[in-house]
């Protein structure tokens, strides 16, 4: 991607993903200082959303908690399951950027009516429905998103998170890798294999594959509202388990960061016995195709998302799509409506 050119910078959902190259470089992990502490007092977070406002942020920072060996217990799902938990003994993070979402803002209703103290909302917006029924509102610094699908706001949320994670882990407050917002620009705006996009635009599905850290299973969103095309995720092995019945030679599998010790079995299925083509995101050389990307150490997954943006944008372009204008998809999937006084 690149926005001195008009292909690109005509579209808000451009605009937008190079708007995380700021959003990076402004972080200030300070910000979570306190909440972290009440929350590694509670010893347990339960992280509630809708679509992209919980698959990454939520994901990432329970795999990151888990490999720490960190003394919190994290937990996700929407808004809707999370209502039938108990969670009288869990710190409970509502996000919705537009501080609308009606599942978000009745859980954080139903919270505030079981006198939970530890109820806290996250959002783009000031003064919203969310914030209303939280006891404490943190919003974002990356202003609101003008396309339909977000992109900024989920790395800022997924950062807002894991700095959480940080002070809890004692360290010094600051992110963990400096360089982060030049890898984050190296994703974006580094040039795709040509063919790697012609064969994913004629792909009938397109799949993701790899860790349950958010990432692939956010770009399988993704893939449906930048490329209005058919893709699934496939957690960890997934992809080897069974699905492979169903797949065609046509399409085209990404693994985003792949194991190695599962590599050989994905060629033996994938490749051999599907005949299908299997591309890698990964910050070294593998036996696929690869985007290589820089590592950013501990904070590589955010690198991965941005270069499936990048990827992503490529198709829905050599597609002809508009970005900024999916058919059916909302800004706000399911929008409260607060009922008029009388």
């Amino acid at each position: 991607m690149n926005l001195s050119d008009t292909k690109y910078s005509q579209y808000a959902l451009v605009r937008e993903m190079m708007d995380t190259i700021d959003v990076v470089k402004g972080f200030d992990p300070a910000q979570t200082t306190k909440v972290a502490e009440n929350i590694k007092s509670v010893k347990r977070l339960l992280l509630v959303g809708e679509g992209s406002s919980r698959i990454f942020p939520a994901k990432n920072a329970i795999r990151k908690a888990l490999t720490c060996g960190l003394d919190l217990h994290i937990a996700t799902d929407g808004s809707r399951q999370s209502a039938q938990y108990d969670r009288s003994q869990f710190a409970v993070f509502c996000a919705s950027n537009s501080g609308r979402t009606k599942e978000v803002v009745l859980l954080a209703k139903k919270l505030a009516e079981e006198g939970n103290e530890h109820r806290y909302g996250l959002t783009a917006n000031e003064g919203t429905l969310l914030a209303e029924a939280c006891r404490e509102t943190f919003v974002l610094k990356c202003g609101w998103e003008q396309a339909v699908a977000a992109t900024k706001s989920v790395v800022e949320q997924a950062l807002f998170y894991e700095s959480i994670l940080w002070h809890i882990a004692g360290k010094d407050g600051t992110i963990p890798y400096p360089n982060l917002a030049a890898s984050v620009e190296q994703a974006l705006t580094m040039p795709m294999d040509v063919d790697v996009i012609k064969a994913a635009a004629k792909a009938p599905t397109i799949y993701f594959a790899g860790y349950n850290d958010g990432v692939a299973e956010e770009l399988t969103l993704k893939t449906n509202e930048i490329t209005r095309k058919k893709s699934d995720f496939l957690e960890g092995t997934y992809a080897v388990h069974g699905i492979e019945e169903v797949m065609d030679p046509n399409d085209v599998v990404f693994v985003v960061d792949p194991i190695d010790d599962e590599i050989e079995k994905f060629q033996e299925v994938l490749v051999q016995g599907v005949g299908l083509q299997v591309v890698a995101i990964a910050n070294r050389e593998t036996p696929f195709t690869t985007i290589r990307v820089p590592d950013a150490g501990e904070l590589t997954p955010y690198v991965y998302l941005c270069a499936g943006w990048n990827v992503l944008v490529e198709i829905g372009l050599a597609l002809g799509i508009d970005l900024d204008k999916p058919e059916r998809a909302r800004k706000v999937g399911n929008e409260f409506i607060a009922c008029p006084t009388v």
